[in-house]
């Protein structure tokens, strides 16, 4: 009898954390690092990110490499875009926003734009990250590749003078802003 009660109980301490809810999406298909829709998946949502859903997995896909090399955030004059948005889920926002103030470029493309223009794998959807979603690349920078020590834009923007970037080295990741007329790097994302 003594032994029924105890394997009762321990049953039930057993499937009490087994009947839990997961915080992982059910249907997570793929991992950070993998290859899939024109880039490799930098990101993948968690529970108390914007856009999460238990029941289908979302998340950023970075593109293959980077897009620019010395691209600067502005179209050749100080404008607020209005482009505050520093969470998850505000770059694509942001980078329509920066478009619509900043306009056709001027001789050399801009960092907003050259993303929108990115069509990786026949997207175009792809976007300048913002500044948290920017983080999550660094964040992720070995499983997702192709990353230098250098200073990458965000969508961010600062002020009508100053944008947010963060720096890709090895230990820190330092953010800050940047005078919009600096030269930087750029790595396209999309959503999934």
């Amino acid at each position: 009898m003594l032994m029924k009660k105890i394997l009762s109980l321990l049953t039930v301490i057993i499937l009490i954390p087994a009947c839990k809810k997961s915080s992982t999406p059910t249907n997570v298909l793929h991992k950070i690092g993998d290859s899939t829709q024109g880039g490799i998946v930098a990101y993948i949502l968690q529970l108390g990110d914007p856009g999460y859903d238990v029941g289908q997995a979302h998340g950023l896909i970075a593109a293959t490499g980077d897009q620019g090399t010395d691209t600067q955030w502005w179209n050749g004059s100080n404008v607020t875009t209005g482009t505050t948005g520093t969470a998850l889920g505000t770059g694509s926002a942001n980078t329509n926003a920066i478009i619509n103030a900043q306009g056709i470029p001027i001789g050399l493309t801009y960092a907003a734009n050259l993303c929108r223009n990115y069509h990786g794998a026949g997207y175009t959807d792809w976007f300048l990250p913002s500044r948290d979603e920017l983080n999550k690349l660094f964040i992720n920078e070995k499983e997702v590749g192709g990353f230098g020590d250098y200073i990458y834009w965000s969508s961010s923007e600062f002020n009508a003078i100053y944008a947010w970037s963060q720096l890709f080295d090895d230990t820190y990741g330092n953010q800050g802003n940047l005078y919009k007329s600096a030269f930087c790097h750029v790595r396209p994302i999309r959503a999934f």
